[in-house]
């Protein structure tokens, strides 16, 4: 398989000899592939005019993963953030729900490592595979093989939250729990840190759709994480409104206590 951007050079070796792959091993391709790409998008048109760069990134990776998802997949409806919605994929059996640049604003900051790939892959009702790529990092994770081993807990619990928008929720759990809060980049870059063991709790509110957290999700799961609405109800895919706006990924161990403390931050909720 070749998922390289035809509009430069093969410089990233990115062949696969056979176009035999299952779905785990796909997802995974994908979302290192498209960071591989964007890698290179970002030393071609480098960091002087943002706006430029944010911009081709979003683009050419959603035009790497579309075509090889087109190539591959041919039979699967595509979910994409960077792409007009389809409503074909609400009788679709299996729907591919990919961003394919999160982060968009680290991405185009010079030294940040985190913003992300996402590549998930919905069937039946449920996430059935997932890769987040970290590109700067030469990371991806993937919802098939073993989890990464979680070090034991040093100190307080770390909730990961935006660096530039985090919510009154985020201080008012950390409050109530004695936790720390790492502010961070996307949402990917936040689900990861998770899962790699450098958090325990990833909070969100305020506005999300599915393609921010479909993969994260994937991923966390198999990791065996807690994973649900802020409420405690489960995530729910490929919905006719693609808006999920909020999210909670955490250590199974300490779910009961963060979401006590978020219902008695907001008794509404």
């Amino acid at each position: 398989m070749n998922t390289d951007d035809t509009s430069l050079p093969a410089l990233v070796p990115i062949d696969i000899a056979t176009d035999e792959l299952d779905d785990d091993v796909l997802a995974r391709r994908l979302a290192t592939d498209a960071g591989k790409l964007l890698l290179r998008i970002r030393g071609e048109v480098g960091f002087a005019e943002p706006a430029t760069l944010r911009d081709a990134g979003d683009a050419r990776s959603h035009a790497l993963l579309a075509r090889a998802l087109g190539r591959h997949r041919p039979a699967d409806a595509v979910l994409s953030e960077e792409a007009v919605d389809d409503p074909v994929r609400l009788s679709a059996e299996r729907v591919w729900i990919v961003d394919p640049l999160d982060g968009t604003r680290e991405f185009a900051e010079p030294g940040r490592t985190d913003w992300a790939v996402h590549v998930a892959l919905w069937q039946g009702g449920e996430l059935i595979t997932g890769a987040v790529a970290l590109p700067a990092l030469g990371v991806t994770l993937s919802s098939a093989g073993a989890p990464p081993a979680r070090p034991p807990l040093a100190g307080p619990p770390r909730i990961v939250a935006s660096r530039t928008r985090a919510p009154r929720l985020v201080g008012e759990v950390a409050e109530a729990i004695g936790a720390t809060v790492v502010p961070m980049g996307s949402a990917g870059a936040k689900a990861a840190a998770v899962i790699r063991g450098q958090a325990e709790i990833y909070l969100h509110a305020g506005g999300q759709y599915e393609w921010d957290s479909a993969a994260p999700v994937a991923v966390a799961q198999a990791a065996g994480l807690h994973t649900s609405r802020l409420d405690g109800s489960p995530l729910r895919y490929n919905q006719r409104d693609p808006l999920l706006p909020d999210l909670v990924i955490c250590v199974a161990d300490l779910a009961p206590a963060v979401l006590d403390a978020i219902a008695a931050a907001d008794p509404g909720r």
